[in-house]
């Protein structure tokens, strides 16, 4: 068959084909082919044909063989110069190495030294040098004495003579190179020690670098047979890639490649009319920048399938088609196209096409209709993104305000009821709204934000919180309504030229939350009817995110009064400690964070900061929990390790308890740390569990944060604690905070301790003072966790506060304390609780020596109270109880329980202290109660007086 089409072209000479394949230029020379494949004969390819082809200079196939090959050439040969270049330096190399060894290995035999220290050393060494030149193939070997004199030499005529010129026997194994008749030589000098240490001669060994080099030259002619078989393989290699390279660029020369090239860039770029190609299998192959425009198709779309474009469906069903078409008019993109289609080969209907397209958009109406339906679904997606971004009610009306301004409208406000923006539920009843948000061009000041905006009847924020329907003011001008809400305000608005509004309700789950109002003025077309049911979708998204906002500031309202409630609202007034204190609650959600301050006996105090795991309701339930303990265990006056053992297994058995409840709140866990600071001696204990480690800032400004042990946090169980002791100076400031303070997203905790460090890097400082500029640079904006933040300043009690005495174990020691406790009231004028002061540490002491231990000790301290206390070597605890009338005893703890305003035990590691603490007026414990000093006396026995 393809015989009887195309015999003309079979019949032809092949001479004839060149030379109209010559003169058709590129273009023919394709079209020819494309003929003689289709004649069913492919013209005989003779070897020597391709071959001159290939090696056509003209051609970019043989240009690139040409390059190729003086490429691989240029390498090869850089490759062998290098390798004899490192060849030479390697020939050196062993020369110095093998005459080194050779001289080291004579120089250290031990015979060497031996013959050099010997009657006559030439004797012995001469046969052995020459032994050792034949077997290890070096040219000489030369031993000299101390003095220059050889004791062997290759010539025996010199031995025995000095060497020329002076001659330094080297201290350590050298090498030299040096020219000699034969060559360069490699020469190296190594000595000869005695028993005791001392040279006693060298050894000279000398070997010509060519007898090593010889070895390399052996190798020369493999490296030579390599690179040529190397080079024979690349330039077949590169043949290959040449002949395929030539097939594809049809025999065209660099010129020709170019002027392709420019016609071929000018369709693409500069043809103000879509081109595309489309190949047989309707995979789009090309397409120009305007045929990108027309149909949006993004970069990197060649190779795809035409269905795959996302085309319309007519235009894509005609470009994968076979047919031709002639200014078929197509709509995709909201374009109207004229299309047209030719085959590449009229001949064959497998053939590829090339289609052109033009923009004939004559329907200016259609199309801008369709540009506006694109912007209001553009406007409804960034409102859906944009609008409830944060959950705030203000934030989220400014939100819905800024998205329609001046997308939709000119001016846009929110008008909300009074409880929204306390997250209330709205009134039914209310007759007026709250401006929360305005956003336009002088906004502010035609409808500013905070005002009231009254209800009344014929308004359209009346008409359409009533209809729950959008209210469309097309005129304003000729509406009256609006204007009795205020007749100077609304002038103002007219003359500033809004023309038209559009008020729609705020509808979320059936209750109407406010209205939003569009505005619009001169420059832009009234609203019209038909952009009321759009207003209406926009204000339904906005409203269910205003719900959102409302109900989740009602939910942290109640979660931060929970937490408020729990915290402490007042701060003792301390003699031990000026004391200040921060709390933030986080944006997203209130946590467990806390802190407190506890007075503890003798003028002590407890600083506590905690944070229990998790936000919400059941994180501040759980802190409130955490805090309560931990003022139960501070009464029994426990070491910091031992209040955070005892509060570690509460917070285990809480998580027990709601494991055994099934609740789904999240874990149960928390980390504290505790501090206890006494101003009598300026020390602290502290520990911490799982807990950021305490600031102390010193009187100098210095900042360290203390070494504490990492005990785990709370609710593990079973893991011991650690506290510390450490010294604090008078002027100190002791800084506990939770991590919210530090931590941020944004940043690493390092970074946050060392800003902290900066800002408390301050002498000079009040508590109040460190707690602001700690604020200011690390602020809280949209903080993610709670900040709990307590700074307190220490002080020392002056040595004239304090007052001790040791006591001996005996009863006759109980007078001598009143004495002395009489004599130091009198020093500190309270003269006046010096009766129930003696009462109290009478029956104190008298516990003590009774039923105690030594050492012990009685304190006395005056602060705000005067605090008494009686120390003992025992660990038992006395017991308030009533005694009966027919009792001898029992009695003394019941008088200290009514003359004293409080009392207690606390232990420490040698034993325990008994305190008591009275008011500085002298005032008892229970004024109901009072017994005068007859009634007491009879409740004393005689051995204790």
């Amino acid at each position: 068959m393809g015989s009887a089409r195309h015999g003309p072209q079979e019949r032809a000479r092949p001479e004839d084909r060149r030379e109209s394949r010559r003169r058709a230029g590129p273009e023919g020379r394709q079209r020819n082919r494309r003929e003689d494949r289709r004649g069913g004969g492919s013209r005989p390819a003779r070897p020597s044909g391709r071959l001159r082809s290939l090696l056509r200079v003209r051609s970019v196939a043989g240009q690139v063989f040409v390059l190729q090959i003086l490429v691989v050439a240029l390498i090869i040969t850089a490759a062998l110069v290098t390798l004899v270049l490192q060849a030479r330096r390697n020939s050196t190399h062993e020369a110095e190495a093998r005459s080194r060894a050779v001289a080291t290995t004579f120089a250290y035999s031990p015979q060497t030294a031996t013959a050099m220290t010997g009657p006559d050393p030439s004797k012995v060494l001469q046969p052995i040098a020459a032994r050792i030149v034949r077997v290890t193939d070096v040219d000489l070997i030369v031993v000299y004495s101390p003095d220059g004199v050889r004791y062997a030499h290759p010539d025996p005529s010199r031995i025995g003579k000095a060497v020329v010129g002076p001659l330094k026997p080297p201290t350590s194994p050298r090498t030299q190179q040096i020219d000699t008749a034969k060559g360069r030589a490699v020469v190296s000098y190594v000595p000869v020690r005695g028993t005791d240490g001392a040279i006693v001669g060298t050894v000279g060994v000398g070997i010509t670098v060519h007898k090593v080099a010889g070895m390399a030259a052996e190798q020369l002619p493999v490296l030579l047979g390599t690179a040529g078989g190397a080079l024979a393989v690349c330039a077949g290699g590169t043949a290959l890639v040449s002949r395929r390279l030539l097939r594809q660029t049809h025999g065209l020369g660099p010129v020709e490649m170019t002027r392709m090239y420019d016609h071929h860039d000018a369709v693409l770029h500069a043809v103000r009319e879509g081109v595309l190609i489309v190949d047989a299998d309707g995979r789009l192959v090309l397409a120009n920048d305007e045929a990108r425009r027309l149909l949006e198709l993004p970069p990197g779309r060649e190779g795809r399938l035409v269905s795959d474009l996302g085309l319309d469906p007519d235009i894509a069903g005609l470009l994968a088609s076979d047919r031709t078409a002639t200014d078929e008019v197509h709509l995709t993109a909201d374009r109207l196209l004229a299309v047209n289609k030719r085959l590449t080969d009229s001949r064959d209907r497998r053939s590829g096409s090339v289609v052109t397209l033009r923009d004939t958009t004559e329907l200016r109406t259609l199309s801008g209709r369709a540009d506006v339906a694109r912007e209001r679904l553009t406007l409804l997606y960034d409102a859906g993104t944009r609008i409830g971004s944060a959950l705030d009610v203000e934030r989220t009306a400014r939100e819905l305000a800024e998205v329609a301004v001046p997308r939709f409208a000119d001016i846009a406000t929110v008008d909300l009821a009074e409880g929204m923006l306390r997250g209330q539920e709205p009134d039914a009843a209310a007759t007026g709204l709250r401006r929360a948000a305005a956003v336009g061009v002088d906004a502010d000041r035609l409808m500013p934000v905070g005002r009231t905006v009254p209800l009344t009847d014929h308004t359209p924020q009346a008409r359409c919180m009533e209809s729950g329907q959008a209210v469309l003011e097309a005129d304003l001008s000729a509406a009256q309504g609006w204007r009795t809400l205020d007749p100077e305000r609304a002038e103002r608005v007219l003359d500033h030229g809004i023309h038209s509004l559009i008020a729609v309700p705020l509808l979320a789950r059936g209750t109407v939350l406010g209205v939003v109002t569009f505005w619009r003025s001169r420059g832009t077309e009234p609203f019209d009817p038909e952009e009321a049911p759009f207003a209406e979708e926009l204000a339904t998204r906005a409203a269910v995110a205003l719900d959102n906002a409302r109900r989740y500031t009602r939910e942290h309202d109640l979660a931060v009064t929970l937490q408020r409630s729990l915290l402490p609202r007042d701060l003792p007034d301390l003699s031990a400690l000026e004391v200040a204190h921060r709390y933030l609650p986080a944006q997203s959600g209130v946590g467990g964070d806390w802190f407190d301050v506890i007075e503890l006996p003798g003028a002590r105090v407890a600083l506590v900061v905690g944070d229990v795991v998790g936000h919400g309701l059941h994180a501040a339930a759980t802190m409130g929990r955490l805090r309560t303990a931990v003022h139960n265990f501070a009464t029994l006056d426990l070491a910091p390790d031992e209040l955070l053992a005892r509060l570690d297994d509460l917070v285990a058995r809480l998580a027990r308890e709601q494991a055994a409840q099934d609740e789904d709140e999240g874990p149960i866990g928390a980390t504290c740390l505790y501090v206890v600071y006494d101003p009598a001696s300026g020390r602290c204990s502290a520990a911490r569990a799982g807990h950021m480690p305490p600031a102390l800032v010193r009187p100098d400004g210095t900042v360290d944060f203390l070494d504490l042990p990492a005990n785990p946090p709370l609710g593990l169980g079973g893991l011991p604690f650690e506290s510390v002791e450490f010294q604090v100076a008078a002027g100190s400031r002791l800084v506990l905070y939770t991590d919210g303070l530090v931590e941020d997203r944004t940043r690493d905790i390092d970074v946050g301790l060392e800003i902290l460090r900066g800002a408390l890097a301050r002498p000079d400082r009040s508590p109040e003072q460190t707690c602001e500029a700690v604020l200011d640079a690390l602020p809280p904006d949209r903080a993610d966790d709670d900040i709990a933040l307590l700074v307190a300043r220490t002080r020392v009690l002056d040595p004239g506060q304090v007052a001790g005495w040791d006591v001996p174990r005996e009863a006759a020691a109980v007078s001598r304390v009143r004495a002395d406790v009489t004599r130091q009231l009198a020093e500190w004028d309270l003269t006046h609780a010096g009766f129930t002061t003696e009462l109290i540490l009478s029956e104190l002491v008298t516990n003590a020596i009774r039923h105690g231990n030594v050492p012990i000790h009685v304190r006395l301290l005056r602060d705000r109270r005067l605090i008494c206390e009686v120390s003992d070597g025992s660990s038992t605890s006395p017991h308030l109880r009533q005694a009966a009338a027919t009792d001898e005893g029992g009695r003394g703890l019941f008088l200290v329980a009514r003359y004293a305003e409080r009392w207690g035990t606390r232990y420490t590691p040698t034993g325990k202290v008994i305190w008591t603490e009275q008011p500085l007026d002298g005032a008892q414990g229970d004024p109901g109660s009072a017994m005068s000093g007859d009634d007491v006396l009879d409740l004393w026995s005689d051995a204790t007086l």
